[in-house]
């Protein structure tokens, strides 16, 4: 069957967003890339200093709350109604419940080719490039490295601390159907 959604899931500043960049340009049909940060700065600025949305405590620590879920379940179920409708989506994604939040995504795309990539980056490396960003909580790099991953099954895995992204990318496109 032909891929219709690449989901990427790593902790912040592990490298996804830039992986998503270069499997746009490297495949040869266009790819949508929406990722949990669109999802996140689309939420009313209520929600994100909120215990019913979602908290980044200064220590890197991210939590969110039932409201959070509810749009967060509707964000799922739309992103996998473009794939449906004919969209080909790269994910770029973190699972801060790891299997759970993996399980959220595997029930809405139930049914829709999914690629599921791992994309690792020791908590070192990706620590150093959210100082580089600045745009980033210092802390929630390194939080989430193994954190994501927990539980979560693969059909194939980078890792951003050995290989660029356009090198990631490459080795992504060649699991795409």
């Amino acid at each position: 069957m032909r891929t219709q959604v690449i989901v990427l899931n790593g902790g912040s500043s592990s490298g996804k967003s830039g992986i998503a960049r270069c499997l746009q340009a490297e495949l040869s049909e266009p790819w949508l890339s929406l990722g949990v940060d669109t999802f996140v700065a689309a939420l009313p600025a209520a929600m994100q200093a909120s215990d019913a949305g979602i908290e980044f405590a200064d220590d890197g620590a991210v939590t969110v709350g039932e409201e959070f879920r509810i749009l967060e379940a509707a964000w799922i179920e739309g992103v996998a109604a473009m794939a449906r409708a004919g969209a080909r989506v790269i994910v770029d994604e973190v699972f801060l419940g790891g299997a759970r939040s993996q399980g959220r995504w595997r029930r809405a795309l139930e049914g829709v080719p999914v690629l599921w990539v791992g994309v690792r980056c020791e908590a070192g490396v990706a620590a150093g490039r959210e100082t580089a960003r600045g745009d980033r909580i210092t802390g929630m790099a390194a939080k989430q490295a193994d954190l994501v991953h927990q539980g979560v099954r693969y059909d194939v895995e980078v890792d951003t601390a050995r290989h660029e992204a356009l090198a990631c990318a490459r080795t992504i496109a060649a699991h795409v159907e």
